[in-house]
């Protein structure tokens, strides 16, 4: 008769030998990569960019699939409960794995334990930018502004929960602030309102606002940046301004769920590092304004966590909930 432990040491034999199954016959079929937004925004243009020479460099097709809806929790929660063997993996936001989670205690996943981090490929800089009607033109007058008129003035957001709103949050948490938050269903009707004058002040990545800027319809004031950007060199980063925790980027990497063997994490590691290597793919990426990352599943992992616990920390200092 079977004992207990020997069933126990039975089943983890049995569960090793199908990760080494997995690992031997990866990739065995196309690959799905899960967007959790709709098309068109830099995580769905980062995705479409890496596909092909992903694809290449595994040896199968990889197929971009928009899963959009609740801000990215949608997409996020069936990339959560795929068969973790490699052949569905997801686009991984600031949005869906640190500032939502943070403030939505009813998202159906754990952002720390329910997925296999593989690779950050991307961080995207953050502006904040005003209607050219705002009085004030640069970082020192803005601030200066919004202190001495408290409440007078709100900002735009691409919706409750997203980078955009607890960036902003944090923003006012250092500064003592305070500005109204407009949500909005993405950053397409935000930028449109804050383009036209209904709402004063916006907080948004820098591939969708750079237009904008480009074109006059808006003024960037502060960027979240390691340095400078050579496409705004007059305007500052949070660091120069003494903002340094709100220096943060939006980060675009690719995620699984949890439990991909390892030997499967780095063969997906090592073909997204082989194809950011070519330098027309590596030029794409930049030319949304974001910068090529290429870290390793370790440091991804530990930066997914660092993120989460500055907005968890922002959602208990400002109070936020999704109410």
């Amino acid at each position: 008769m079977v004992s207990r432990r020997q069933w126990v040491l039975i089943g983890l034999a049995s569960m090793a030998a199908t990760g080494t199954v997995f690992a031997q016959a990866f990739p065995s079929k196309p690959i799905r990569l899960q967007v959790p937004f709709a098309p068109g925004g830099t995580t769905d243009i980062i995705a479409r960019v890496m596909s092909e020479p992903l694809g290449k460099a595994l040896g199968q097709s990889v197929v971009v699939e928009n899963k959009a809806g609740g801000g990215g929790v949608i997409g996020a929660t069936e990339l959560a409960r795929a068969v973790p063997d490699g052949h569905v993996i997801g686009m991984a936001t600031v949005s869906t794995t640190a500032a939502n989670p943070a403030i939505n205690p009813k998202i159906p996943y754990n952002t720390l334990t329910d997925f296999t981090p593989i690779i950050n490929i991307a961080a995207t800089p953050n502006v904040i930018a005003v209607h050219p009607g705002f009085p004030a033109k640069d970082f020192a007058g803005f601030l200066a502004e919004i202190k001495k008129n408290p409440g007078k003035y709100s900002y735009a957001s691409s919706g409750t929960g997203g980078i955009g709103h607890l960036q902003t949050e944090l923003f006012k948490s250092l500064t003592g602030a305070f500005i109204t938050h407009i949500p909005y269903r993405g950053a397409g009707p935000a930028l449109n309102d804050t383009v036209g004058g209904q709402v004063p002040i916006i907080f948004d990545n820098l591939p969708s606002a750079l237009p904008h800027i480009k074109s006059g319809r808006l003024v960037a004031l502060v960027v979240a940046a390691p340095q400078r950007l050579d496409v705004l060199p007059d305007v500052p980063t949070f660091k120069e301004v003494g903002l340094e925790p709100v220096n943060r980027m939006a980060y675009y990497g690719l995620i699984g769920p949890k439990g991909m063997p390892k030997e499967v994490v780095d063969k997906i590691y090592s073909a997204t590092k082989q194809a950011l290597n070519d330098p027309a793919v590596k030029k794409r990426i930049e030319d949304t304004g974001s910068l090529i990352v290429g870290n390793s599943p370790t440091e991804f992992a530990d930066q997914i966590k660092a993120e989460y616990e500055v907005y968890k920390t922002v959602v208990t200092k400002q109070k936020l909930s999704l109410n």
